[in-house]
């Protein structure tokens, strides 16, 4: 979860550099571009010569930019996605599990390399390319329900309260778009409270924030 700066990566060519090197490679340039430069203003062809590919090279591995930006987009809600199915099988308390998925997953949009979260309000989102990430985002916005449904949330405040808890972990994309070098690690831990205070959990104490990082290491 180290936070570093985008710098395009000189790739080695033939033989030396792996079809899945080069595709890393894509995808990394892509965003850096796509955060820095703008999506619509960023071209294949840009993208190639910063991932030091040929322009043929990078249609091999995506046909074309709305591609790169459903792979870049799916990256940012699958591990969360991985961690919501791990959690499902602890027998922990509603608060744990919670606590421990929006610590996770604000931690993921908060320290990746790029700030991809902020490509969230993109107008592109609703391609028909981007169908599976919108799939899945809208999955792991219904294991959040569950876990505020768990928590007690009547059923008519239980739409409301999981709108604003799910915006409330994406909404650090915001954060670190204005506050590039913020404080990841707090922002997660003050995040997931917020998110347990949403639910109507409480406050939550060391002791609960100590068995939600634990479930986090099993």
């Amino acid at each position: 979860m180290t936070k570093t700066t985008g710098v395009g990566r000189p790739r080695a060519s033939g033989a030396a550099a792996s079809k899945r090197e080069a595709r890393l490679a894509v995808l990394d340039a892509a965003g850096e571009l796509f955060t820095g430069a703008g999506y619509a203003a960023t071209t294949t062809r840009a993208i190639a010569e910063r991932a030091g590919l040929r322009q043929a090279s990078l249609y091999y591995h995506f046909p074309s930019k709305e591609d790169i930006l459903a792979a870049l987009l799916e990256d940012t809600v699958r591990p969360s996605l991985d961690v919501a199915g791990g959690l499902s099988a602890q027998l922990a308390p509603v608060g744990a599990r919670l606590w421990a998925l929006a610590y996770a997953d604000i931690h993921l949009l908060g320290s990746a390399r790029h700030n991809l979260g902020a490509l969230y309000l993109l107008p592109e989102i609703s391609s028909p390319r981007l169908g599976r990430f919108r799939a899945e985002r809208a999955e792991l916005k219904r294991v959040y329900g569950s876990l505020v449904a768990a928590a007690g949330v009547p059923g008519d405040l239980l739409g409301i309260r999981t709108d604003l808890v799910f915006g409330l972990v994406e909404s650090i994309a915001i954060v670190r778009r204005d506050q590039p070098d913020l404080d990841v690690e707090a922002h997660a831990v003050e995040g997931a409270d917020s998110v347990l205070r949403l639910a109507g959990i409480g406050e939550p104490d060391a002791e609960l924030r100590e068995s939600a990082r634990a479930l986090l290491e099993d």
